[in-house]
């Protein structure tokens, strides 16, 4: 009780000083009182205890309402030691104690019964439903209803599959059908960001996956058995900032030709590759690969494959980093790629280029950071070096010859005082171009002048929504890192949800001003938004109990936090959303039959702190320096440390949840249900793991629903598939995988037969168990 007393004097007043709770400090003041009654044989000190822990509760309540996780440990030590307290052999030397203890017993189940009520009543949790009868399943235009063609199943990130053989009746009786082990995993030359993400795609009875290292595997979609493989021979190397492959792109010359148009490019069909598979290479290259031999397209580029590193400024191993699978039209390949991220200021281009889909030549250019962004580079021309980037993977929308491309901001990303008006005026957007030609059509800008690596980080999704009048609407949904989903017309790019310019921090308030730099005034917020609807409060602070979340209340305090956006600073400033954003690279599913989107937003805040250098000090090459946990940003006036908001032990600062799933309805794009995902099951050593306790983990990977009323996901830091109703988000099954499935499941069928596979490869950085196993569920035969 001493020790607990002036833990909490010291931190209670440390706290106030910053303009933090009284809280700490007042029952610091009135536990040292008790302890010393104690000392003295006082049953009084028995009586202030209890007050202590009503008090406790009361402020609780007042702080955080009906929240479990919140609760939890605000009031756990103090149970703990009132149940000490209360235990025959203890304070039998003090005078009338009885009546106290029995006080301190009513207050702990007081407490117990406050618990119980919050584990069934989550104030977080929304629980409304779609009620919208069953329609007949939404087919789509040229793709086989057993298929699944393309990373999201369309090239318009749809996600979505008309089958209907699992659905939410039978879906908890799926079992592992077959499991295919890749033989691919992170070695001691590769680097942090080591991960396996794939979506596979399936096309007649072949499922085509790429591995960590883009080995590019076909495997027989009713088995898993190995067809062949093509190795691309990517050698390993630390210089790669992220080593993964998140899928492969399909063409078929036969499917083609019912693309074209009279607004449509074409190309001379293929004699060597009719059908082909297309594999970005991390290194910089991109390879077409016979679909049916597995041998390299001879008629492609070189012998198969595309230099993506042509023409490239300060061109290195990695420095431009393909690592989503490409649009494919009838005529071309679309691709983006990564640039690394706060390295230097002079780094590769971020260009989007269309190649002819059979040829490998190159048709069209769109550069970023140009003024000219469809200027073709001439012989000794290069691309405009720092100009953002598209990493995530892009959208296609065939019946308009429109490609969607989400953008980033050109690196470094912390820091954006050298930054041309060029080089952001298409930066963290979705910029329209026509497929055939690259020009552009229309552009929305979802962050201005960036300095939190707000990219736009996921496939857009289209739809076409139904209007209660019957009337069609022809969407993009954007989803973003910082929780805004904007919702915008894909033909004009006008709003179709709401968007505002609202005021947002513009000062460093702790430490030194941000040598050189600038803020805009305004950012753009939408409607429709599943971020945290106000500002993070020291309350909102966490822990395993009141000792680290007082210590969390201390360094929230001590940061810059204004909100979002607030300026990055000497000083360190809480990013929140965090740098992995509200949503990543997953995307969302649209539902179309029921007309519901469905996504997996997170929310864990990050530290960024702006460390003054050299601007001009000697460059160390990417991956050859020591880790440090600095990001150089060679060339502008600061490095920059970015690290998830911790306390202490390693907890989140902020409390649960850090992960769920929702569903909104697309016709009047409102949150309908929104459940925590995910448990902590195996984020602890094998000793201390607790038992299954939903309570919401960060997941990185996207959903998939079907027409049977299922969504499936995994990506949370607990080695589980999911699937959840589409109407109402009941969970309704859970697959044990043997390794972190950071990825997006999908489904198909063969033979009658419907399959669910997701890759379970882990992920190198975010902490989950590596491994190499691509697994397929599917009903019991007979059922």
């Amino acid at each position: 009780m001493a020790l607990t007393s002036l833990y909490l004097l010291i931190g209670g007043a440390w706290l106030i000083g910053l303009g933090g709770s009284w809280y700490y400090l007042i029952v610091g003041v009135v536990l040292t009182i008790a302890t010393v009654l104690y000392a003295k044989n006082r049953s009084s000190s028995l009586w202030l205890y209890a007050a202590i822990l009503i008090a406790t509760l009361v402020w609780g309540l007042w702080e955080s309402g009906s929240d479990f996780w919140a609760l939890a440990p605000r009031v756990d030590v103090w149970f703990l030691l009132g149940l000490w307290l209360i235990l025959p052999f203890t304070g039998r030397h003090l005078d009338a104690a009885g009546k106290p203890k029995a006080v301190i017993a009513t207050a702990m189940v007081a407490v117990l019964a406050v618990l119980v009520y919050s584990w069934f009543n989550d104030p977080q949790e929304i629980n409304g439903s779609i009620s919208r009868a069953q329609p007949t399943p939404a087919q789509t235009a040229g793709i086989v209803n057993e298929d699944w063609p393309a990373y999201a199943r369309t090239q318009g990130g749809a996600r979505y599959s008309p089958l209907t053989q699992i659905n939410e009746q039978n879906v908890h009786k799926l079992q592992e059908a077959w499991t295919y082990h890749s033989g691919d995993f992170k070695t001691a030359h590769d680097s942090g960001e080591t991960t396996n993400q794939v979506t596979p795609i399936k096309v007649g009875n072949i499922v085509y996956i790429c591995t960590t290292h883009q080995f590019l595997d076909a495997l027989d979609a009713k088995t898993g058995k190995r067809l062949w493989r093509f190795d691309p021979k990517l050698s390993q190397t630390k210089t790669f900032q992220h080593l993964t492959c998140r899928g492969v792109s399909y063409h078929d010359d036969a499917h083609a030709a019912t693309m074209v148009t009279a607004n449509t490019a074409t190309t001379t069909p293929s004699q060597v590759c009719p059908r082909k598979v297309i594999l970005p290479v991390n290194d910089g290259r991109l390879i077409a690969v016979n679909a049916d031999t597995g041998k390299a397209c001879s008629d492609f580029g070189n012998n198969g494959e595309v230099n993506l590193q042509a023409n490239m400024p300060n061109p290195y191993r990695g420095g431009y980093n393909p690592t989503s699978p490409p649009v494919v039209t009838a005529s071309s390949i679309i691709i983006g790629g990564s640039v690394t991220d706060n390295h230097s200021n002079h780094e590769p281009s971020g260009v989007i280029r269309a190649y002819d889909v059979n040829s490998g030549a190159l048709r069209w250019v769109f550069d970023t950071g140009a003024e000219d962004p469809n200027q073709m580079p001439g012989e000794q021309g290069k691309f405009v070096h720092n100009s953002p980037n598209a990493w995530a993977p892009l959208a296609y929308d065939e019946a308009s010859d429109t490609v969607y491309v989400p953008t980033g901001v050109g690196t470094p990303d912390i820091w954006g005082g050298d930054r041309s008006e060029l080089k952001e005026r298409f930066a963290n957007s979705i910029v329209a171009l026509n497929g055939s030609t690259g020009k552009l059509q229309w552009h929305f800008q979802t962050t201005h002048h960036d300095l939190w690596d707000m990219d736009v980080p996921s496939q857009p999704s289209l739809i076409d929504i139904t209007r209660p009048n019957g009337d069609k609407v022809p969407a993009i949904y954007v989803l973003t890192k910082t929780g805004n989903v904007f919702v915008l017309d894909r033909h004009t790019g006008k709003a179709i949800v709401p968007i505002t310019e609202k005021p947002v921090p513009q000062t460093v308030k702790r430490g030194p001003q941000t040598k050189g730099e600038h803020y805009s005034a305004t950012q753009p917020f939408s409607d429709l938004n599943l971020a945290p609807a106000d500002k993070l409060q020291d309350k909102d602070m966490w822990g395993g109990s009141m000792f680290d979340q007082l210590v969390c209340r201390v360094m929230f305090k001590q940061l810059n936090y204004d909100g979002i956006y607030t300026p990055p600073s000497e000083n360190g400033t809480l990013v929140f959303p965090g740098n992995l954003g509200v949503f990543e690279w997953g995307g969302m599913s649209v539902n179309p039959d029921r007309q519901i989107g469905l996504m997996n937003p997170i929310g864990l805040p990050f530290v960024s702190k702006l460390i003054p250098q050299d601007p001009n000090r000697e460059r160390i090459p990417q991956g050859e320096g020591k880790e440090t946990g600095l990001q150089p940003m060679y060339g502008v006036p600061y490095g920059v440390e970015m690290n998830p908001f911790l306390s202490p032990l390693g907890l989140p600062c902020k409390q649960p949840a850090w992960g769920y799933v929702a569903g909104v309805d697309l016709q009047s794009n409102q949150v309908v249900w929104k459940k925590r995902i995910g448990t902590i099951r195996d984020s602890l050593p094998k000793l201390f793991q607790l038992p299954k306790v939903k309570i919401g983990v960060p997941g990185l990977g996207g959903v998939m629903s079907t027409a049977g009323n299922v969504m499936f996901v995994a990506g949370t830091q607990d080695n589980y598939l999911r699937a959840y109703n589409v109407g109402n988000g009941e969970l309704l099954w859970e697959g044990r995988l043997p390794a972190g499935g950071q990825a997006t499941p999908m489904t198909y069928a063969v033979d009658g037969k419907q399959y669910v596979l997701i890759m379970a490869g882990g992920h190198g950085s975010f902490g989950t168990k590596m491994g190499d196993s691509l697994v397929a569920y599917a009903l019991p035969e007979g059922k």
